[in-house]
């Protein structure tokens, strides 16, 4: 009888973002079904997901890095800086080797990629709803490394002297977006996105415009491996 009357656990309630309608549907579909997890929310933009979260207050939220308008690393800034304490994982598409530490940093406490099996997606939301730091064994082999580094010691890329908007404005030049499109899609000035691409020039030490196409559609590819 004691067993009968025992309370049920409460589920842990996760919050998407991402703005591909189908990975939404996939995550729900994939999260629901768990005896310890529900979904309470989605969006497709970093306002709309702000304004839900606030309302809704999950005890934990998946952003994607590639959102319409601020990225998804951008998101995870504002999240913090609201106070919103609730943990935040990250799945994208997006190399980790590149992105994870960036999402670290911005205030997430977990990173896993979209290929990764269903199975290990699960995995990394009980962990970092846990509070614990989910990354992959290679990841966190490198952040290892990297802490126990001296600076002249560290291996790295050169975009990762970027800041989060360079690195994404970068990568939007590398898939063929001129400045307006990106300008548009990332709700900036054509302006500004010039300003930015001449501090990528700048830092990454390339001649002129076309140099900077060169070396993003260079780099485009290799971010997904």
């Amino acid at each position: 009888m004691g067993e009968l009357n025992k309370p049920l656990k409460e589920k842990k309630r996760i919050f998407i973002v991402d703005d591909h309608p189908i990975v939404r549907q996939g995550l729900t579909q994939l999260i629901n079904q768990e005896p310890d997890l529900v979904t309470c929310g989605e969006a497709e933009d970093a306002p709309s997901a702000l304004r839900a979260i606030e309302r809704l207050s999950p005890d934990l939220v998946i952003v994607d890095v590639s959102l319409k308008g601020r990225s998804g690393i951008e998101l995870i800034k504002e999240i913090k800086l609201l106070g919103l304490g609730m943990p935040i994982v990250v799945l994208s598409m997006h190399r980790e080797s590149l992105y994870a530490e960036r999402a670290l940093r911005a205030g997430a406490k977990g990173y896993i990629m979209k290929q990764e099996a269903s199975e290990k997606v699960i995995e990394a939301i009980r962990k970092v709803v846990a509070g614990k730091i989910y990354l992959s064994e290679k990841m966190s082999d490198i952040l290892l490394d990297r802490a126990f580094s001296s600076p002249s010691e560290m291996k790295g890329e050169p975009i990762d002297i970027l800041s989060d908007r360079e690195l994404e404005i970068f990568y939007l030049i590398g898939y063929g977006f001129k400045t307006k499109k990106i300008a548009d899609k990332l709700n900036l000035s054509a302006k500004t996105v010039e300003t930015y691409r001449g501090r990528i020039k700048e830092k990454l030490k390339l001649k002129d415009s076309e140099e900077l196409l060169q070396s993003a559609i260079q780099w485009a590819p290799r971010e997904r491996e």
